[in-house]
């Protein structure tokens, strides 16, 4: 025996612990089983064209295969020990069934559980790939949430550097594999770790690169470059069949699954990408078409996305849960209570503040009570009785000040510090004009006139002037709302305009509304309609204007979820990630920094498909574009997304909020100094550029080196030409040849998925839980438009009852108010921006220092924002019932808490 040159793999697996439960018994059973299955492996290489399979799996690879048997020189070994940590799943060790609960405690006793393959770094002296043998992991401790299991290889010596391991999940369930910890006895230097994260589907083979290194393509150690390359096709795989749930690929398709025409025409809605609705890629799911439009793919429950995309069991628990709860229980629950109140609105405002005083009373013979431990902030238990309500949380807005939705100054300062500061823009040009076809849409010169501006301003200036000063900006929704105003009047109990508010800067700061401008186009029935309303002092005049204050609250509410929030993150960054996964390898250093500012964001796009913004979702049912809000989106992304002006100054220098100036913070000057969003915003914007550059420059010593990285050039060329292929030959395309483009590209992204998406998504309850402030939907149109004499008689009786009609129903109230409610929170496990470093980056002294600064920078921005705050100067975030202006801060507690600013758009 001692004379022979090879060993085989089974007897290098690692015995179980002479303590445990039939251990010997079980040490033999897995030599048996692993050596009938290493003899069979190898008769099938002979005779099945160099593929390899085992018996129980589920896949085959080309040879070399990820489980070719190595064979080891047996002299001269050093002992390795590894260590592989696996999540505990929420129902049960595995969350597994009865049955093969019962066949994985075989397995696990009999020593099959995971299978280790180690890989090294390094060729042989044939320049083929060192061989090594597998091990199986023995379960050596439960923990509290987790297992621990052990393993021991015999490494030969000249083996080189382990560079990566192959995993194999040999129980009949997956599992998540959080890391493994090898170590090696004699040397000296920090244990190789390899941070995973990942599931492992029953009898599949993942390959784990070690965190402790990562690779630029062309530095790729000669052992690893095969494997570099077969995950990357593994993950892009053939764009071909539906995918499975245990699947890893990253494909591209249309938004064509939004609507559901076989079950019922009136469901029917357009494909979104391509020359009619140019829009982002989505991940391809690959579901049959459906028979009435084969254009479109068949809706399904659940809508594929690749596993590891997949929420952490806390956070499913904590958001994804909750909100499947609310759509699917207790919104239909509210519904069956309302059901022959359905299109009613509220008959006054103490039936508004009811909502939050003593609530909506659920049907008794639902079973809401599991809403109740899901989602306890919204239904409690009446005090008599089993019956529940819905009842609401006061948001702090109107706690702090009942009236602040009614006053002018604060509409106008939730352009700047609400959860829509992203449309307010510089007036440059005066008259006012529409961009818009006249022969469709009528004259494009707004009647906002130059006398009536100078009227409202008292003539403290002329129009001249005041533009000149930067003193004029304006909300200006005209363009895009216009086209769509028609369509959507068509709908039942819906009405819409196009608008223009205009707002002028005073010497504190603040935005004082001067001028709105509501139009109707003309139709083929009616003539074109439009009006100004001024602020007024009489109370014919002063409803008018409220009643035009609503229509463009909501309007403003309408852009904000559709393109503030949906499109320019959650949509637009899905085909980052998609691109990400494709084209750069896991031990890339650009995938490495990326990765947790992708983390849960195809997941939650997912479910937006599924339940938010499908054909009759929550959106369609509560916005006022109603059927095509989708379209109103896409609309947008034609007209106004460019990449380029993603970036927070870009974006502030294209709206006129700044100006560039090198002797300024940031290199910018803005136009209205306390401008919460975007003080606040570029402080997080400069530490995020800096710890880009200190990490991008340690990887990219020169421009030599980005233009040279091909995965690295791969990836920017997919997201240009399938992520976003519908502005692929547009010329605003950042250029990646230089340290500094890779920077700026990066710095957007990051920016994008982290600072931006909090600003627009974690106040959402706090600026429109109270609906008033913030309508979602106009039912209404203003009592002047085409009035009758006895319209305009029951205006000037009861105005209040104007008002009240043009807000939601009580169903959609409720159905809005409740899902922003759940979209504010942040889950227990949410992981916030610079807070906690990657594994990857601890591993590289350099990286962690720069993480170090990143970190501490975001810690002195806290203590900035809670001084700018408390700064009675600053009247745009400080003052008598303001709520301070916290998007920004960055960290906070679980639940809704109107600050926070997670990695990754995560909700």
């Amino acid at each position: 025996m001692l004379k022979q040159a090879v060993l085989q793999p089974s007897l290098l697996c690692f015995p179980l612990h002479p303590s445990l439960p039939g251990a010997r018994a079980s040490s033999v059973v897995a030599f048996s089983q692993h050596r009938q299955w290493w003899s069979q492996s190898r008769q099938n290489n002979r005779n099945n064209n160099n593929k390899v399979r085992c018996p129980v799996a589920a896949n085959e690879y080309s040879s070399p295969s990820l489980l070719e048997q190595p064979t080891f020189v047996a002299k001269s070994r050093r002992p390795a020990k590894t260590t592989v940590t696996v999540l505990l799943t929420i129902g049960g060790v595995f969350a597994q069934t009865e049955t093969t609960r019962e066949l994985d405690d075989i397995n696990g006793m009999n020593g099959q559980t995971l299978q280790l393959k180690l890989v090294s770094a390094d060729l042989d002296h044939t320049g083929s790939e060192k061989k090594t043998g597998a091990a199986f992991a023995h379960e050596a401790k439960l923990g509290i949430g987790s297992i621990t299991y052990e393993a021991t290889f015999s490494v030969p010596a000249n083996f080189g550097k382990i560079g990566a391991v192959v995993v194999r999940n040999e129980l009949d369930n997956e599992l998540f594999l959080k890391d493994i910890v090898l170590k090696i006895d004699g040397d000296d230097s920090a244990p190789l770790l390899f941070d995973c994260k990942s599931w492992l589907h029953s009898k599949f083979d993942r390959v784990f690169f070690t965190s402790n290194k990562s690779y630029l393509p062309s530095e790729t150690p000669a052992g690893l470059v095969r494997l570099r390359k077969q995950e990357l096709q593994i993950l892009r795989g053939y764009g071909i069949g539906e995918r499975k749930k245990f699947e890893r690929i990253y494909d591209y398709d249309v938004y064509n699954d939004l609507g559901n025409p076989d079950s019922n025409p009136g469901l029917a809605r357009p494909v979104l990408g391509g020359y009619e609705f140019p829009y982002p890629r989505r991940c391809r799911t690959g579901r049959p078409r459906n028979r009435s439009d084969r254009k479109s793919e068949q809706r399904s429950a659940t809508v594929y996305v690749p596993r590891d995309e997949g929420f952490s069991e806390v956070k499913q628990e904590q958001s994804l849960l909750k909100l499947r709860s609310v759509i699917h229980d207790l919104l239909p629950s509210v519904e069956a209570g309302l059901v022959d109140l359905r299109m009613v609105g509220f008959p006054s405002f103490t039936a508004i503040d009811a909502l939050f005083n003593e609530g909506l009373p659920l049907p008794p013979q639902d079973s809401t009570h599991t809403c109740r431990t899901i989602v306890p902030r919204l239904v409690k238990a009446m005090t008599a009785g089993a019956q529940n309500i819905l009842q609401f949380e006061l948001p702090e807005m109107v706690d702090r000040d009942k009236f602040s939705w009614f006053r002018d100054e604060e509409f106008a300062r939730q352009t700047l510090a609400g959860f829509n500061p992203l449309s307010i823009q510089l007036v440059t040009e005066f008259p006012l004009a529409s961009k818009l076809d006249p022969s469709i849409y009528g004259p494009p010169e707004s009647l906002i006139t130059a006398e009536l501006i100078e009227r409202e301003i008292k003539g403290v200036m002329t129009v001249d002037e005041a533009l000149e000063q930067k003193k004029l900006f304006i909300l200006d929704y005209h363009d895009l709302l216009l086209p769509f105003v028609h369509k959507v009047r068509e709908l039942e109990d819906s009405t819409l305009y196009a608008s223009r508010t205009l707002f002028f800067l005073t010497q504190e700061s603040t935005l004082r509304p001067i001028a709105i401008e509501l139009t109707r186009p003309a139709s083929s029935k009616q003539p074109q309609w439009r009006q100004v309303f001024t602020p007024c002092w009489e109370a014919t005049g002063f409803w008018l204007w409220r009643l035009a204050k609503a229509h463009v609250a909501v309007h403003d509410s309408v852009y904000h979820q559709l393109v503030s929030h949906w499109l320019r993150t959650h949509c637009c960054v899905e085909p980052y990630i998609i691109a990400a996964n494709r084209q750069l390898s896991q031990m890339h250093p650009i995938y490495r920094l990326m990765h947790p500012y992708f983390r849960y964001t195809m997941e939650i796009n997912a479910f937006a498909r599924a339940s938010l913004i499908n054909a009759n979702g929550i959106i369609e049912q509560t916005f006022s574009p109603g059927k095509y809000s989708l379209e109103l989106s896409s609309a947008a992304y034609d007209k106004l997304w460019r990449f380029d002006m993603e970036a927070l100054p870009a974006d502030l220098i294209r709206r006129g909020m700044a100006m560039e100036d090198p002797e300024a913070e940031h290199g910018l000057r803005l136009t209205i100094d306390d401008y919460p969003y975007a003080k606040d915003g570029l402080l997080i914007w400069s530490a995020i550029e800096q710890w880009v550059a200190d990490y991008v420059g340690h990887y990219y010593p020169s421009p030599a080196d980005v233009a040279a990285d091909s995965e690295l050039q791969s990836w920017w060329t997919e997201v240009r030409t399938k992520g976003h292929s519908d502005k692929q030959h547009e010329p605003w395309w950042p250029s990646l040849n230089t340290q500094a483009d890779l920077v700026r590209i990066l710095t957007t992204i990051i920016w994008v998925a982290s600072g931006h998406h909090a600003a627009v998504n974690f106040g959402q309850y706090h600026f429109a839980g109270y609906f008033p402030n913030h309508p979602s939907i106009a039912r209404a149109n203003m009592p002047v438009e085409d009035a009758e004499e006895d319209d305009l008689a029951a205006f000037r009786a009861k105005p209040e009852a104007a008002l009240l009609r043009c807000f939601p129903s009580i169903l959609q109230a409720a159905q809005v108010m409740a899902i922003q409610d759940v979209m504010s929170a942040h889950s227990l496990d949410e992981e916030y921006l610079g807070k906690d470093a990657e594994a990857a980056w601890t591993k590289n002294p350099v990286v962690y220092a720069a993480f170090e600064r990143f970190n501490g920078r975001l810690r002195v921005i806290e203590g900035i924002i809670d001084a700018r705050n408390a700064d009675p100067r600053l009247k745009n975030r400080c003052g008598a019932g303001i709520v301070p202006y916290q998007l920004l801060k960055l960290y906070s507690g679980p639940g809704v808490t109107g600050m926070g600013v997670p990695n990754s758009i995560s909700i």
